[in-house]
């Protein structure tokens, strides 16, 4: 399984707007900068966020983009899910109708196993985890 860039763009989108829109809302013009990310591309995938009620769009002069609710309640997960489909190691999980051998598989146990170990981990973080770890790497640290 390897995660390609939309997921990996959709994450850095969404923690974007996270952290620059608390108080306003965030262009996607904005975003491509301070990524360095295609603006053509990160089109594609709020079209997607959009889509699925995790952004919202605003029209107008101070318009831009916004999330629906508060950063503790998006998990990585949900995002990559969202712009990957499914984090399947192996595609006899993604439909087991695709593999007769299935029901006698003796790998089918290590592979559902992987499976569940990486939806827990991506479930297990937070968007606001995120935003805190974004706010600890880049505050200064001052010792005295």
């Amino acid at each position: 399984m390897k995660i390609s860039t939309k997921g990996r763009y959709a994450v850095r989108l969404m923690l974007d707007v996270a952290i620059h829109g608390m108080d306003k809302n965030v262009s996607m013009r904005d975003v491509a900068e301070r990524q360095n990310i295609s603006i053509k591309y990160l089109e594609q995938i709020v079209s997607i966020l959009t889509r699925v009620g995790y952004l919202k769009s605003v029209r107008g002069a101070q318009g831009g983009y916004r999330l629906t609710k508060a950063p503790s309640e998006y998990t990585i997960g949900d995002i990559l899910r969202t712009t990957e489909g499914t984090l399947s190691p192996v595609s006899c999980l993604e439909d087991e109708d695709t593999c007769p051998r299935v029901s006698v598989c003796p790998t089918i146990k290590l592979w559902k196993g992987l499976y569940d170990v990486i939806n827990k981990y991506v479930d297990s973080i937070t968007l606001e985890d995120l935003v805190n770890e974004s706010i600890a790497i880049n505050s200064p640290d001052f010792c005295i």
